[in-house]
């Protein structure tokens, strides 16, 4: 029995050349692409399928259909491995994509591997699309992103060449810099840091939460006038209402002193005697800057 090394399939004899003399070397063949090995010959099934209503005997074939097809499925799932998905999860999704193809496939319109092979495909970069971003982005985003990426790529296939630039970017695409901008944001969202996740790998490690915020100076603001308040309802009315001009009007002095009919020495001695004492109420001391807690003399 003969064996034909091409294919590995036993009984297929080996022809000889046309010409067996040594000088004529061996006959040039056609190159030909041979099917898949994962692409069975189901074409009556199909046809068949087609011609079945709704019931038992059509949800049989459609099963065997699926069984037959399975491995291409679980093939293209492969193309997609080592991207942040599970390779069980990927062949579920493409095993989703199988079943969408056998139910609308026409045999009348071609092969079946022709039309299964884009809508499995499309059925897991829609997975990836909609479920594999931690950070939901439109779709016109993500679309930016697989361009700018793709761009990346091509002009820095050459070694040595540089880091692309925005411009670089917009000018190969066709795209406008803001639009870059927008898919390089998008780069960074495919995945996300958890804000406790260690940014430090020395003893001293400290946490993406640690980093972010900072005091807010508006506490102390807050404390402080709630602290001066109650001094504030103590002072005689004309008091209040100078501290008031002064503080939240931002009125002059001098257009106090006009205002009230007094000189602008004397507002001058009044605010400073005002807010003496609404500070000295306010750290808990009587006017005169004793302790709450002395007896006065």
């Amino acid at each position: 029995m003969l064996t034909d090394f091409s294919t590995g399939r036993p009984g297929t004899p080996v022809r000889p050349s046309a010409d067996p003399s040594p000088s004529a070397g061996p006959a040039p063949t056609a190159p030909s692409r041979r099917p898949h090995d994962d692409a069975p010959d189901t074409a009556a099934l199909f046809v068949r399928l087609a011609e079945l209503d709704e019931g038992p005997e059509r949800d049989a074939l459609r099963d065997e259909l699926v069984t037959a097809w399975l491995p291409m499925a679980h093939r293209i799932a492969g193309r997609f491995r080592d991207r942040g998905e599970s390779v069980e999860d990927l062949r579920q999704v493409a095993a989703l994509g199988l079943v969408k193809a056998i139910d609308r496939f026409d045999p009348e319109r071609g092969a079946f591997e022709s039309y299964a092979v884009p809508t499995i495909t499309g059925e897991v970069k829609r997975h990836f699309r909609d479920r594999m971003w931690a950070l939901r982005v439109p779709r016109r985003v993500q679309e930016l992103r697989n361009r700018v990426r793709v761009a990346r790529r091509e002009l820095t296939q050459n070694p040595g060449s540089p880091e692309p630039s925005v411009a670089d970017i917009a000018a190969h695409t066709g795209l406008s810099e803001d639009e870059v901008g927008a898919g390089l944001e998008a780069l960074e969202s495919f995945s996300t840091l958890s804000l406790d996740a260690e940014l430090s790998a020395g003893d001293d490690g400290y946490s993406l939460a640690d980093t972010l915020g900072a005091t807010d100076a508006s506490f102390d603001t807050v404390v402080d006038r709630e602290s001066a308040k109650e001094g504030l309802r103590r002072l005689p009315e004309r008091e209040r209402a100078i501290l008031y001009m002064r503080f939240f009007e931002d009125m002059t002095q001098s257009r106090i002193a006009d205002k009230l009919g007094i000189s602008q020495m004397h507002v001058s001695r009044l605010i400073s005697r005002s807010c003496a004492r609404v500070r000295d109420e306010a750290l808990g001391r009587r006017p005169g800057g004793r302790d709450s807690g002395t007896p006065a003399a």
